[in-house]
């Protein structure tokens, strides 16, 4: 029997991806990190083999993000789920520009900066900034 991955195994794969190459790591690297093989990584990426809780932990240590980072936006592959409700396409973490935008705010040392820019973001997307325009 042939078996799709399930959908949330994908994204969780996908976001481990995206984190992986953000950082600059190799499948090697991350796979030796976490004390498996590259294929094994590879696998994890395309969400043909699951990872467990405790792996999971580790990755988020590695990767130096929170666990719930690779859950983020899984809600858009569920069953039922309205995509213009939320008002982006999912394929919006795989573009380039999305990829350069995390890469970019991840560089920024002082996590209160990072805060701050975050919070613009989310005022600029909003329609208004600080002066009302």
């Amino acid at each position: 029997m042939n078996k799709s991955p399930d959908p949330i195994d994908v994204h969780v794969g996908q976001r481990v991806r995206a984190r992986r190459k953000m950082l600059g790591l190799s499948q090697t690297q991350l796979g030796n990190e976490l004390g498996v093989t590259f294929q094994q990584v590879q696998k994890y990426e395309r969400g043909t083999n699951r990872i467990g809780s405790s792996r999971l932990f580790r990755m988020s240590t590695t990767l130096d993000v929170p666990v719930a980072y690779f859950f983020e936006g899984a809600e858009t592959k569920l069953p039922g789920y309205n995509a213009a409700i939320e008002g982006m396409d999912e394929d919006a973490f795989e573009r380039q520009e999305t990829q350069e935008l995390v890469e970019a705010y991840y560089r920024i040392a002082d996590p209160r900066i990072r805060k701050k820019v975050l919070g613009l973001a989310r005022l600029l997307a909003s329609g208004v900034d600080e002066y009302g325009m």
